[in-house]
């Protein structure tokens, strides 16, 4: 008697369904490499938590910005600083300035259901945002604003020190990578950016709260999700 093979994708498939279009489409994209400018190199053995504490005073202290000046509070990072996985987003929104925590209310909700479609507790991933102040009235950080910050966030990368980066979002892409093109062009693909001498592959896609506002692509997201998982695997990553 021979036994059935098993689909391990059912599982997952299903999970996604429940709250996005069953109709998937997949493809394969070429791999592209970014090299950043010159970050902190941060030793093994150090206290991630001493260096978070450091460059949360280094950005609070920033002079002249717009965003600052109008936010409530800085919004730093949430969730697991050893994790493997390293999630950045735009910028805070009314709910997460308010809170000082990031993803929280309806975009938190469907963040949560997305890694869990790919068996990963929101928990055991790390969160932050490209821009740590909301902008006035949600608009678009500026071309300036994003260079600005960079800066920072490529340092908070170099402290938690990830497996995989997963850029939410055209401020976030434009980040990390300095590309300014439409983010539904360079949305999922596996490209690598390189931090005093260390390659991270890292991954481009929908911010949550785009979805919500065009739920229609949301089936691009999940094309994006099954490749990290599929990542995850390869490289044997542990979450």
């Amino acid at each position: 008697m021979t036994k059935k093979a098993l689909n391990q994708n059912a599982k997952y498939d299903q999970k996604f369904i429940d709250f996005i279009e069953p109709n998937f489409e997949f493809s394969n994209k070429s791999l592209d490499r970014f090299k950043s400018f010159e970050t902190v190199d941060y030793n093994a053995n150090e206290d991630k938590t001493m260096l978070l504490k450091n460059l949360k005073e280094k950005i609070d202290s920033i002079e002249n910005c717009n965003l600052k000046n109008n936010a409530k509070k800085l919004v730093m990072g949430d969730g697991d600083i050893t994790s493997p996985i390293m999630l950045v987003g735009e910028a805070p929104g009314e709910l997460e300035d308010n809170s000082g925590k990031s993803f929280q209310g309806e975009v938190g909700s469907l963040l949560k259901k997305m890694l869990a479609a790919i068996n990963i507790k929101i928990e055991k991933v790390y969160l932050t945002y490209s821009i740590n102040f909301r902008p006035p009235e949600d608009r678009k950080p500026t071309t300036q604003e994003i260079k600005r910050y960079s800066i920072f966030l490529k340092e908070h990368i170099s402290i938690i020190n990830p497996k995989i980066v997963v850029l939410m979002g055209s401020t976030a892409m434009e980040a990390v990578t300095g590309l300014s093109n439409r983010i539904s062009v360079e949305r999922g693909k596996w490209n690598e950016i390189i931090l005093k001498n260390k390659t991270i592959p890292l991954m481009i896609t929908f911010n949550p709260s785009y979805l919500i506002r065009f739920p229609e692509n949301k089936k691009y997201s999940w094309e994006d999700l099954k490749k990290i998982r599929k990542k995850i695997k390869d490289l044997n990553i542990k979450i």
